[in-house]
């Protein structure tokens, strides 16, 4: 190969986009572990033990393979900057996976006379049950993402990507940097100076590491000075608890398929963040081809599921997705050895504990920023390449995850024992309805607007139709708190606050406007007929 076409598979961009990713997954690790100390009373130093290193394995093994497509991309093309594909942890399964199946089932193996460790140990293999059902899952929709993705507009792909972008990627970070300001908004004002204004931080230091660094001092000095509030000085991980975990190694006893019959009952919530990934890798990759890197969409769906599979065997209880920042990174100057690099720092955090440690020490509102800088730059890029007259289409896809957002905060306020009444259930319940699966809504509402702005009414109409299908199957609007699938002959009861607006309600209506599209396009006179180059589901 002539050198000046050699792969530039690193480069100093790398080390802004390490951070990025590393710090992702590492507080990914620590927020599973925090969240079912506090909520459900899971005890720590089992988490830390046995649930923390085989899911970092599948960070590894996902960053990995990642790392080799990208060299095997920039060999087939020649290009010298191509940008390998994140992967880490999902965010929202991580909130899934806790709330919905560790948690209840920990609990409920305390209610049923277990003690504490064998009620976290049943719970531990309920939850890599999943997960390898989730890869499996993942694994058998790899052939069909390509499909998906050559259907869907770029507007439904790149606008449930903004949703995400802006809804959780953007606000739930900005909401803990607001907890400590003194060290959130510097670090914040440095990463957007840096990353997003591109100006150069003095002496050329990344502007991540400047960020982390300035944050760590500040966070350091107020502590000392008592200007900063308890929980944003100290973190409630103990560390020691996780040093040099064995107990993960259990895994490979495959003492976990015991679980499998209690682990049924759990699938019609699991399947539904499964296949948001899925939905999501789709969009990613759409992301990486916008920003000039065209990899192979089955392969990258392929590879999440692989690592899922592989996270789950190990112990591991939190699904793997590529994540939604390869346009960020690429504009950080990030190649191959970014992912090189979380996927060798991961599995060295995860497999010795030292993740714990890292946390401690590196304040919260220090790290997050990094999310702040890539939802934006997902966001701006969602917009920037979809055509403009698509621009409502990416807007509407924002309100599923609006929603979702909202859902997130009122959940909170009713585990603490907030009772609502009158109009405020009714509500509850409608933003219960429209968060439910908000990736697939996004994505079909997207559609849905793209089809119709290119005066597409049937392909608008065959837009509703999957809609319904989806909404009587649970995929979208599901009225149950859990969010879980079901089949359309199979509904039962809905919750009294869903009467009237339960599933079958919701897809009538879809099916009636896809009724009413299609009629419409038959009055449509010959100077309104389609245009555009945008297909139908």
């Amino acid at each position: 190969m002539n050198p000046s076409h050699r792969y530039r598979w690193a480069t100093p961009g790398d080390l802004n986009a390490f951070f990025g990713l590393c710090l992702d997954n590492l507080a990914g690790l620590v927020l599973t572990v925090s969240l079912l100390a506090t909520v459900f009373g899971f005890p720590a130093d089992f988490a830390l033990g046995h649930l923390v290193p085989g899911t970092a394995v599948g960070v590894v093994v996902g960053d990995l393979l990642f790392t080799w497509m990208a060299f095997r991309l920039a060999r087939r093309t020649g290009r010298t900057d191509i940008t390998a594909m994140p992967l880490g942890l999902d965010t929202p399964s991580t909130f899934g996976m806790v709330f919905f199946v560790l948690g209840p089932a920990f609990r409920a193996g305390l209610d049923g006379g277990l003690g504490e460790d064998e009620a976290a140990r049943h719970a531990w293999h309920i939850g890599m049950c999943s997960i390898v059902v989730s890869g499996l899952f993942k694994l058998a929709c790899a052939p069909l993402a390509g499909s998906i993705r050559r259907i869907v507009p770029r507007a439904g792909l790149l606008g449930s990507l903004a949703a995400i972008a802006l809804a959780l990627i953007t606000f739930l970070p900005m909401l803990e940097i607001a907890t400590s300001p003194l060290v959130g908004l510097v670090s914040l004002g440095v990463i957007l100076a840096t990353l997003t204004a591109r100006i150069p931080f003095p002496w050329r230091v990344p502007g991540a590491l400047a960020a982390l660094v300035i944050g760590g001092i500040i966070h350091s000095l107020g502590g000392q000075a008592g200007l900063l509030p308890e929980s944003a000085a100290h973190s409630a991980i103990d560390p020691s608890a996780a040093v040099w975990p064995t107990e993960w190694l259990r895994a490979l006893r495959l003492e976990w398929l015991e679980a499998w019959p209690d682990t049924i009952r759990y699938l019609p919530i699991v399947i539904p963040f499964a296949l948001g990934t899925v939905v999501g890798g789709i969009d990613c990759t759409e992301s990486a081809a916008a920003a000039g890197d065209e990899y192979h969409t089955g392969r990258i769906i392929a590879v999440e599921g692989i690592a899922t599979v592989i996270a789950g065997a190990c112990g591991g209880v939190i699904q793997t997705t590529p994540y939604i920042g390869h346009p960020a990174y690429k504009a950080m100057g990030g190649r191959a050895a970014y992912t090189l690099a979380t996927a060798i720092f991961i599995g060295a955090a995860g497999l010795t504990g030292s993740f714990a440690w890292l946390y401690q020490v590196i304040p919260g509102p220090a790290i997050l920023p990094i999310l702040v800088f890539i939802g934006l730059e997902i966001t701006a890029q969602s917009f920037h390449a979809t055509p403009e007259r698509h621009y409502p289409a990416v807007a509407i896809a924002c309100v599923p995850a609006l929603a979702a957002l909202a859902k997130i905060e009122t959940d909170k306020l009713l585990a603490a024992g907030a009772q609502p009444a009158g109009p405020l259930v009714a509500e509850l319940f409608s933003i219960r309805l429209l968060a439910a699966g908000f990736i697939v809504t996004s994505l079909v509402w997207a559609g849905l607007v793209a089809a119709l702005l290119d005066r597409q009414l049937r392909a608008a109409a065959g837009w509703c139709l999957a809609a319904c299908g989806l909404t009587y199957c649970g995929v979208m609007h599901s009225p149950f708190p859990d969010g879980r699938l079901f089949l359309p002959w199979a509904i039962g009861p809905v919750p009294p606050e869903a009467a009237g607006r339960g599933p079958i309600e919701v897809g009538v209506a879809y099916t009636l406007l896809a009724l009413l599209f299609v009629a419409w396009s038959y009055a449509l006179p010959p100077s309104e007929q389609p245009h555009g180059d945008h297909s139908s589901p």
